[in-house]
């Protein structure tokens, strides 16, 4: 199996860099894909590198894809600014074998039912469209109002692998669609992520995401950059009396000169730090806490159902009443089909 991927990798790789000498920077470029998934990371400030061991790990780190033991499906919805920005996530994952994975997510940002205003300025005289706004005889016909969406989809496929007990590794190829009106652009890109657990329920995580930088390539002949993200993670596992306290400490560190809009910087890599906490009870019942790195504090809360696992989160974007967007409130599933006949290995 690897023996077939590695060379299909490697032609992609060499395609991509082949298209790279026409690619121009654009900052900011793959900043839909950094909002995270699932009702239980996102509770948690987004901290799950380490820690993450179900139907997620296709996004946050495809290496912790391989700890499934049974077949997984993810769905989840969530309404930023209101409901003005619609985000959805689904995935699937099921395990192969006695120590491999394979995993598909789906994620889509939209903004619906833009004004499209661009052919709406007409002459009140001629009745003509005009592009002059300062012409003293135009005037807005409603009527040739229409509509455009923004929308943004990213589709992974995941591969990955139990090296040894305490090691897994697993890899992402991921396919992604910008449509802006009649505008539209269509990348590839690769991440790289292991799980290390060098002693008892403590785990060590990394995430290399656009490993190879990902290009977009626009129909308008411009072609934009996503810069490698590198998600460094901690997380360990600490039982008492039936209580699961899980602490984890993430790092995302990026290379486009980021400076002020993130935590900290060293010249032109940006490093923003996530951290969270979950406390569960036997696994039935969680909540959990923490702080992203668009500096929200966040809160979240799952239970565990026969099969069925169901996590939500909120976080507020600020402090202040009088300018305070709305809230963000995420909730995401994720069955377990958890039968014999499905086990790994069965």
């Amino acid at each position: 199996m690897i023996k077939r991927i590695f060379p299909v990798l490697f032609f992609l790789l060499v395609f991509q860099f082949t298209m790279q000498a026409q690619i121009v920077v654009g900052k900011y470029a793959g900043e839909f894909l950094t909002l995270g998934v699932g009702g239980r990371a996102l509770g948690m400030g987004g901290a799950h590198v380490a820690v993450v061991s179900d139907v997620t790990a296709g996004y946050w780190n495809p290496g912790g894809l391989a700890r499934i033991n049974y077949p997984q499906i993810s769905l989840m919805h969530e309404e930023h600014f209101g409901s003005l920005v619609n985000y959805n996530y689904a995935a699937v994952a099921i395990p192969y074998g006695k120590d491999m994975s394979f995993g598909l997510s789906v994620i889509r940002l939209s903004v619906d039912g833009i004004p499209d205003t661009r052919n709406a300025l007409i002459d009140r005289v001629t009745g003509n469209v005009i592009y002059d706004i300062n012409n003293p005889n135009s005037v807005l016909d409603p009527t040739k109002v229409t509509e455009f969406n923004n929308t943004d989809w990213a589709v992974y496929l995941t591969f990955a692998k139990r090296q040894t007990q305490n090691f897994y590794w697993g890899a992402n190829v991921k396919i992604i669609r910008r449509d802006l009106a009649e505008f539209g652009a269509t990348g590839i890109g690769f991440d790289i992520g292991a799980v290390y657990s060098p002693y008892d329920n403590f785990y060590l995580g990394a995430n290399v995401m656009d490993i190879t930088t990902t290009f977009l390539a626009w129909n308008t002949g411009r072609t934009e950059l996503i810069t490698p993200t590198a998600k460094i993670g901690a997380g360990y596992v600490q039982k008492f009396m039936g209580l699961n306290f899980i602490p984890a400490l993430d790092f995302d560190i990026r290379f486009e000169n980021r400076q002020f809009a993130s935590n900290f910087n060293i010249g032109p890599v940006s490093f923003d730090v996530r951290t969270g906490i979950e406390i569960n009870y036997k696994n039935l019942i969680s909540v959990r806490g923490g702080y992203n790195d668009v500096k929200q504090f966040t809160i979240g809360a799952g239970v565990k159902l026969p099969k069925l696992n169901i996590d939500y989160s909120f976080a507020r974007f600020n402090k202040s009443e009088v300018d305070r967007l709305p809230d963000t409130h995420r909730i995401s599933l994720i069955l377990t089909l958890e039968q014999p006949k499905f086990m790994r290995g069965s």
